[in-house]
């Protein structure tokens, strides 16, 4: 519409110069203007007609589907093993983890693995897919995953099948998205781990209470412990803390679970001592080049209350180190 206009005025510019500005010119201006307004407002009204029409066949495809999975919803509740709760989720378990496990609350970050489907079976989202666990605050994700995990354990593996008033309601999951309006979802969650801030605390502290007894294992007064895996060179210089080290390291959780490893990223990794977590920052020192420890570092001393945003360390978690002290620079 811009160009039209542009071309419009530049015409009766042209008529006018050559008339002297007559009567004539000033009509075929104005007529030209007005065939520039009346095609915006054409246009304007197509516009706002198409977005009209769009709302309505939305509104059409999210009753249809709304249908769909109600139907499903009523049928599948029938199924034997499915158990219905009070907000319409419906759920089965699959496999049972080991006794003790802890069960979340709606604040706590969990780690699972998870498959998402439509109720026609075609996947959607899949964490073993990508090849890792996915790690979230339950309070942050849709209701029906919220409502859902809490009622698992660690180590459970549960299916869900969430109406859409739990999932991404008449919305669906926008553009480009699989997840259409009022869809009803299916997921396989298997809760791997549950992380709070108290239950961590209080396994961190009967971790390193057990730990402190075990032969080899020494506790600095900060509360780091240490084994000393393997002695320094004779003349291998010890790190200041503001001192650049070179290090190959493991680190896991209290459980074995790996979460960083130079090793795994195929060199050496070199940092300022200060610049690390407290455990390392202390440990290290008491290194000497080619010395290689074991350091079970208290929460404190790690990534205390807060862990690492989304995972894989949670709040208050004991961290297990071996470190090689390949050179201090």
């Amino acid at each position: 519409m811009r160009n039209f206009w542009i071309i419009t005025a530049g015409a009766a510019t042209l008529t006018m110069a050559g008339c002297g500005g007559s009567d004539e010119s000033k009509a075929a201006e104005a007529a030209g203007q007005s065939a520039a307004e009346e095609g915006a407002l054409t246009s304007l009204q197509a516009a706002q007609k198409s977005r009209a029409e769009r709302k309505v066949e939305l509104e059409k495809l999210a009753a249809k589907r709304l249908v769909a999975s109600e139907k499903f919803l009523a049928e599948n509740a029938k199924r034997e093993g499915v158990i219905v709760t009070d907000s319409g989720l419906q759920y089965m378990v699959l496999e049972q983890g080991p006794e003790g496990g802890v069960t979340p609350v709606s604040t706590d970050l969990v780690v699972v693995h998870y498959v998402g489907t439509l109720k026609d079976g075609v996947e959607f989202d899949s964490s073993r897919a990508r090849g890792a666990a996915a790690a979230f605050r339950l309070n942050a994700v849709i209701p029906g995953w919220t409502e859902g995990v809490q009622l698992m354990s660690e180590g459970d593996r549960y299916r869900f099948f969430v109406p859409p008033d739990l999932a991404y309601g008449k919305r669906g999951g926008g553009r480009g998205s699989p997840i259409g309006p009022n869809d009803a979802l299916i997921f396989d969650v298997e809760l791997l781990k549950v992380q709070n801030a108290n239950t961590n605390l209080a396994a961190a502290r009967k971790f390193l209470d057990e730990n402190a007894k075990k032969d080899g294992v020494k506790t600095t007064p900060s509360g780091l412990q240490y084994q000393v895996l393997a002695e320094g060179k004779a003349d291998g210089a010890y790190p200041k803390k503001t001192d650049t080290v070179r290090v190959h390291y493991r680190g896991t959780l209290l459980n074995g679970t790996e979460f960083d490893s130079s090793y795994a990223s195929g060199g050496p990794a070199e940092f300022t001592l200060n610049r690390v977590i407290g455990g390392w920052t202390e440990g290290v020192q008491l290194m000497s080049e080619g010395a290689k420890f074991r350091f079970f570092v208290p929460p404190e001393l790690a990534y205390g209350k807060i862990g690492t945003p989304g995972g894989p360390i949670g709040p208050n978690e004991a961290l297990i180190f071996e470190i090689d002290l390949v050179a201090v620079k």
